[in-house]
């Protein structure tokens, strides 16, 4: 096997990982209404850390409560082990997808950022991983560079939309 043979079999199986981590239904899930609790505790946070903290902990409740429905419902058939090892799975994306916003956090707590600064660049990150979800989902249909780039902006448009409708919500 060559070194581009391995190199693109490693590329791959990354594209593949990403693909299952961040292509899910519980990832967009997961990313928008992640980015709603920031937009909610951001009003009442005083650094990126309580940001984070009031952020981090209601998206994990959400975690356990996907894991816990998906279980639930797949017990009786696939046993108990199974069902939660699946649903685990199934709702990392969740988790996964949050991370880059988590990281533009943890960054700003880190340069000693302004909670708006922080709360802004995972609002970029956020619209970014959406328009990338847009873009992808495009370029897998076959479509044109120009479809693409209009499917990924109005991907990122919608998110944003349907964040802001959370953030309402609540």
């Amino acid at each position: 096997m060559t070194d581009t043979a391995e190199t693109r079999t490693a590329w791959d199986g990354f594209k593949a990982w990403l693909d299952v981590r961040f292509r899910s239904p519980a990832a967009i899930y997961g990313l928008i209404v992640y980015a709603s609790f920031i937009t909610i505790a951001d009003d009442h946070a005083d650094s990126p850390w309580e940001l984070l903290g009031a952020s981090v902990f209601p998206l994990l409740v959400f975690y356990i409560a996907h894991v816990f429905a998906h279980t639930l419902t797949e017990h009786g058939t696939h046993g108990l082990r199974h069902s939660t090892r699946e649903a685990m799975r199934h709702a990392a994306g969740m988790l996964y997808a949050s991370l880059p916003a988590a990281l533009c956090l943890v960054w700003g707590g880190i340069s000693n950022a302004s909670v708006d600064d922080a709360s802004d660049w995972t609002a970029l990150a956020t619209t970014i991983v959406l328009a990338v979800l847009g873009y992808n989902a495009y370029r897998r249909r076959g479509s044109r560079l120009v479809v693409r780039l209009v499917g990924a902006l109005s991907t990122a448009v919608l998110g944003v939309f349907i964040i802001v409708l959370e953030t309402l919500v609540h």
